[in-house]
């Protein structure tokens, strides 16, 4: 065997080891991605809030939102957040859904922006819900949706609904239910669900009626809950019993 030839031949035998080093490391690596992401509890966290009188530009909200979530892909690469936020034209509905420390997150976000004393893009906000081990994800990404005035004026449902009379119960409820036949719908797709099908999505009354509700908690105040297990609040436990919010 000439030289040369054992020279081709060890450069075939040192190439194809470099291959299968490659292709070790990068099953190794699907591999650590796969068992992170396994290993990640999902929760759904629904938010209110109402939007200042002096917020121009809504999408201002959006675009707050959009960073957010860059920065927390950075921070938890191999967590997803995924989600949609309902921008009214006087207040706002934000579903998200990922693991505890990315919904941590976004509540510490809301808290902080509450504090702000001037620029502000939200007031007054409120922890409606947080579901824990839902079965699956409602929506396939993070996005948001500007709704006009024209398309919330027949606010489905609010005829039903009277201020006085409505329990706090009942109007999460309202809420949840809409996330029910979004889920039995499979209409999780961002951009088709409010304008396909609009009474899937909370009216903005129904918003309304639930920012006035004192039994919601705020983001700070669910915080200080969770920092706090043994101080939990029980007065909005029998809210959490009913059966249409332990069906979400």
């Amino acid at each position: 065997m000439t030289e040369k030839s054992l020279e081709k031949m060890t450069s075939f035998s040192c190439d194809r080891d470099s291959k299968d080093m490659e292709e070790d490391s990068a099953t190794m690596f699907d591999v650590f991605n796969r068992r992170m992401r396994e290993r990640i509890v999902l929760q759904r966290l629904i938010v209110i809030a109402r939007l200042p009188h002096d917020l121009a530009d809504r999408t201002e909200l959006g675009a707050h939102y959009e960073r957010l979530n860059f920065q927390l892909s950075k921070r938890y690469s191999w967590d997803l957040m995924t989600g949609r936020l309902y921008i009214y034209p006087s207040c706002l509905l934000h579903i998200i859904e990922s693991s505890r420390e990315v919904l941590l997150s976004v509540l510490t976000d809301l808290k902080d922006m509450q504090h702000q004393t001037h620029g502000t893009l939200l007031e007054a906000p409120r922890v409606v819900f947080m579901a824990h081990h839902p079965q699956s994800r409602l929506f396939q990404q993070w996005s948001y949706k500007v709704l006009e005035a024209d398309q919330v004026a027949g606010d489905p449902g609010a005829k039903a609904l009277e201020d006085e009379e409505e329990t706090t119960e009942t109007l999460v409820c309202t809420v949840l239910s809409g996330l029910q036949k979004l889920d039995k719908s499979k209409k999780a797709v961002p951009g088709s669900v409010w304008d396909e099908t609009p009474e899937l999505i909370a009216s903005q009354r129904v918003l309304h009626n639930l920012l006035a509700r004192e039994e919601l908690l705020t983001p700070q105040q669910h915080l200080q809950m969770y920092n706090s297990p043994l101080d939990i609040r029980m007065d909005f436990g029998q809210v959490i019993r009913s059966s249409c919010l332990t069906t979400v």
